[in-house]
């Protein structure tokens, strides 16, 4: 029986918990050690750390605080790991805290955080979903029912100082271009409920106004929200520091490609089941600069599929050159439009493509000016039948259901 080597109590709030952190800083101290080839288990809090309730209101997704995310078990520091070496993690096991049996998804609100489609969807709005053992269904969105594949979004180690120094100001370069963006370029550091682990006093208070945020993933892994990462996979990390400090967090019980209404997959509070091991000088024999991974061999298995296209030519009509970005909203727009002709909202069609394990693909990026990316959405994740027939349609749903809509301040 593994050893539970960092625990969380859902009750508390993360910041009376020194192993747990929401700023990555080389500073941060670790508190945890293993030796390679030690297996153990942690748990986790929702990335929110309990902001969002299990309830009908989406006035705590509009209101929830965005300086509070991510907040990461660790760092879990590997005896040996120097610089240079290659951490290697295997997520053996993966699941919901017994007391959260249920996930949520929302839409942020343009104001705050926005997402992929935040200009067709600004208001915020959630989806509760209730699991079902390896299955997930929601009051909120119905006709849906699919196996997960919980991962977490959020696994990396910790930055020494000539990276952390790297990333924050290329990220400062690029928001000083347009400062008053919203939602902004990017989220530099911001003191405002930063939890650096066990760091006190003027250590603390220092590190956290140059602790880079959690929001977007880097070098060292971080919030990729790559949806393979489940149980049986495989994640080779570069080291930075002495003992590596891996944390994690940011479970999601499932989620789609691109994980494209930001809080958009079916966040939960959780624990995994890891085992750690070492290659010393991996960086250098084999050449890394971002984590390389071997997905799990577990996979929901949905092999009849919708393919919806999209091309570099976004709403209003507009050309870009090769434009991944712009093809696959224009994609996963296709894919709305499509779920609304049999009775979906808007919304609950965009949170289907946010937990649905949907593919993603970037189908073409050579045939000027155009690139094309695919959204793959199985069928049999519906109650109903979708495909596409000399009928037409069905629809099914009434509209009597939606997802819940923030009310106004």
């Amino acid at each position: 029986m593994a050893d539970t080597l960092i625990s969380v109590d859902l009750s508390e709030s993360p910041h009376t918990n020194e192993n747990v952190h929401n700023r990555w800083h080389p500073d941060i101290p670790i508190n945890v050690w293993v030796e390679p080839g030690d297996d153990f288990k942690i748990e986790t809090y929702d990335w929110t750390g309990g902001q969002i309730k299990n309830n009908d209101d989406a006035a705590d997704v509009r209101d929830v605080e965005l300086e509070q995310v991510h907040y990461l078990s660790g760092p879990i520091g590997v005896k040996g790991a120097e610089p240079g070496d290659l951490l290697v993690v295997e997520i053996l096991d993966i699941g919901a805290k017994e007391e959260m049996n249920w996930g949520f998804n929302g839409f942020f609100s343009k104001q705050n955080g926005g997402g992929f489609l935040t200009e067709h969807f600004p208001e915020a709005q959630k989806s509760i979903w209730d699991f079902h053992g390896m299955f997930t269904s929601s009051r909120h969105v119905p006709g849906v029912n699919y196996a997960g594949l919980i991962h977490p979004g959020l696994i990396g180690c910790l930055p020494d100082r000539k990276m952390l120094d790297m990333w924050n100001s290329r990220e400062k370069a690029l928001f000083d271009t347009n400062p008053e963006r919203t939602p902004p370029l990017a989220a530099l550091p911001n003191t405002q409920s930063a939890h650096m682990g066990a760091l006190k006093g003027e250590e603390r208070d220092k590190a956290a106004a140059e602790g880079a945020r959690t929001v977007p993933p880097r070098e060292h892994g971080g919030n990729c929200d790559i949806k393979d990462l489940s149980r049986g996979c495989k994640i080779y990390f570069p080291v930075y520091v002495d003992g590596a400090g891996l944390s994690m967090g940011d479970l999601h019980f499932s989620q789609g490609d691109g994980e494209i209404t930001f809080c958009g997959a079916i966040e939960m509070a959780g624990w995994l089941h890891l085992k750690v091991s070492l290659i010393k000088e991996g960086v250098s024999k084999y050449g890394v600069k971002n984590p390389i991974f071997k997905p799990s061999p577990i996979a929901p298995k949905y092999d009849d599929y919708l393919i919806f296209e999209g091309i570099s030519v976004d709403e209003a009509g507009t050309q870009h050159y090769l434009d991944v970005h712009v093809a696959y909203r224009q994609a996963c727009l296709n894919a709305i439009e499509y779920l609304k002709k049999f009775g979906y909202t808007g919304a609950q069609a965009y949170a289907i493509l946010g937990t649905a394990p949907v593919q993603g693909h970037i189908s073409g990026v050579v045939d000027i000016p155009n690139a094309c990316a695919t959204l793959w959405l199985p069928t049999d994740i519906f109650d109903f039948d979708v495909k596409l027939g000399p009928d037409g349609p069905t629809k099914y749903l009434d509209g009597s259901i939606d997802i819940p809509l923030a009310p106004d301040l």
